[in-house]
């Protein structure tokens, strides 16, 4: 008969080693593998979208172009973009690693204004950093850009009432009576019930400024006319101010120091268009009811 020694295993032998402990287990466990790069459609498609919509809520050229770009680079592809007065021209590019072009893909889009929406730029500027900072995937930055489009604009009803607000705030600047500032309200109330209707009914914008112009200073000139306490020749030369496009004569002017020389001269003209289509209108009151100068 033989007899066998059966000797408990020590701690920490190779019964422990057996069974790892679950932080060990954790340390052991394979990396993340990096997300893939989408692809290059997508990527065009996205910024295609991006652009049209920074042009189109009216941002400076400048703006466009260094937020595009910023993006297309966190995603490893590199961006050409020519910006013209109606249409843009978009490439993206993605370089294969000795730095020549292994893939390129280009579209044509047109810029279709939508009116000015300062909040919308913002929140686009913001988005072109959070893809970089955040290591947004393209998936999540048109989450992110639904959301922004989502947003409505400010509503007519409040701009219905700032605007002319701000007439008669900008008419007591010149020194404006009362009844000037209360002529310059209504004027401008009127004036830009009309722009909208007509905008809304897609009239010309050129034939839009005249008539609303017209319309807008036709009450101050009565006013002046019938010679009514206060009234003072202020009231007319403010009334028309609030049709002065503002935003395209600075963006003109950004875009003249930024080098983009075409668009900027392109958005000049056309802000001078509107100013002189004004003029026209202001110029017809003047006419009809007699008034000889400002």
């Amino acid at each position: 008969m033989s007899l066998q020694l059966i000797v408990p295993p020590e701690a920490g032998s190779t019964g422990a080693a057996a069974a790892p402990a679950p932080q060990e287990a954790a340390n052991t466990a394979r990396p993340a593998a990096p997300q893939p790069e989408p692809p290059i459609k997508s990527i065009l498609d996205f910024i295609q979208r991006y652009v049209a919509t920074l042009l189109a809520a009216g941002s400076q050229t400048d703006r466009v172009d260094r937020t595009a770009d910023r993006i297309a680079r966190s995603w490893g592809c590199q961006l050409e973009l020519a910006i013209l007065s109606h249409h843009f021209m978009l490439s993206v590019v993605k370089p294969s690693p000795d730095g020549q072009t292994s893939e390129r893909r280009t579209a044509v889009a047109s810029i279709v204004s939508s009116g000015p929406n300062f909040q919308r730029v913002a929140a686009l500027n913001a988005l072109s950093w959070n893809v970089v900072d955040q290591g947004l995937t393209l998936q999540e930055a048109v989450q992110r850009f639904e959301a922004v489009c989502a947003v409505p604009p400010i509503r007519p009803e409040l701009l219905q009432v700032l605007v002319p607000c701000a007439s008669a705030a900008l008419c007591r600047l010149f020194s404006g009576t009362p009844l000037d500032m209360t002529l310059v309200f209504l004027a401008a109330w009127v004036g830009f019930f009309l722009r909208r209707r007509l905008v809304a009914w897609r009239v010309d914008l050129k034939i839009t400024f005249v008539l609303c112009a017209f319309v807008a200073s036709m009450l101050p000139a009565m006013g002046m006319i019938w010679h009514w306490p206060g009234a003072t020749q202020i009231a007319l030369a403010t009334s028309p101010l609030f049709l002065v496009p503002g935003l395209p004569l600075i963006n003109a002017v950004l875009d003249l120091l930024g080098g983009h020389v075409l668009l900027g001269v392109s958005r000049l003209i056309r802000a001078a268009t509107l100013v002189i289509c004004i003029a026209l209108g202001l110029s017809f009151t003047m006419l009809l009811m007699g008034v000889e100068s400002l």
